[in-house]
């Protein structure tokens, strides 16, 4: 249990940095943590088609979670969202 939390912790934070890097304030920490996650695959997937290596990551039980690359993830991610949800006035 204390894992899940803890990659529920680090998801939040990589996603808040990477949506306060693009400017998405549309959310809180639900979508934070969303975003992380995703951000992590989407990173991952980055990283590994560039041949970029792991700067920072984080093993728990086998998981493992890179942090550099889920903030740059994140970023990506929150900017072609907010390409496609339209703005409040």
């Amino acid at each position: 249990m204390f894992e899940i939390l803890l990659l529920l912790l680090i998801a939040g934070i990589t996603g808040g940095i990477g949506r306060s890097l693009v400017g998405f304030k549309r959310g809180g920490c639900i979508i934070s943590i969303v975003v992380g996650f995703i951000g992590a695959y989407i990173g991952t997937i980055l990283a590994r088609q560039f041949n970029f290596p792991d700067f920072l990551s984080f093993e728990i039980r086998g998981i493992n979670y890179p942090i550099i690359w889920s903030i740059v993830g994140a970023a990506v991610f929150t900017a072609v969202l907010s390409l496609i949800v339209p703005k409040k006035n």
